[in-house]
């Protein structure tokens, strides 16, 4: 089974930044679509950015220009760079496949305060 291991979260004031790593396990990831997801306490988990296997990006509106998501096939890992951070953007950061498994990673906390 594909493991999936985010890091890089943290605390920080707004208009800071944070990257953000997902290291993922097993074969086949350079072929694989990769998406960024996050959830805040009392909402549903959302996509916030996802990169297709050709480098191809996509992000949700309330990131874009904001954020940015890149890979490394070399590695098998999936970044997020987030600048300009905002305390909306305050929520618990996964990675997975997109379309997203079912098994999920332990997340990554990003906390922004004003």
């Amino acid at each position: 089974q594909v493991q999936l291991v985010e890091s890089g979260g943290g605390s920080v004031q707004t208009g800071g930044s944070l990257r953000l790593s997902c290291a993922v396990s097993g074969s086949g990831f350079s072929i694989t679509s990769m998406a960024w997801y996050r959830q805040a306490p009392g909402h549903q988990r959302d996509m916030v950015a996802r990169i297709y296997s050709s480098g191809q990006t996509l992000y949700a509106d309330s990131v874009k220009g904001r954020f940015n998501v890149d890979r490394d096939n070399a590695k098998n890992t999936v970044y997020l760079q987030m600048n300009s951070l905002r305390p909306e953007d305050t929520a618990v950061y996964y990675c997975n496949q997109y379309p997203p498994k079912d098994y999920w990673g332990q997340g990554t906390q990003v906390i922004v305060s004003s």
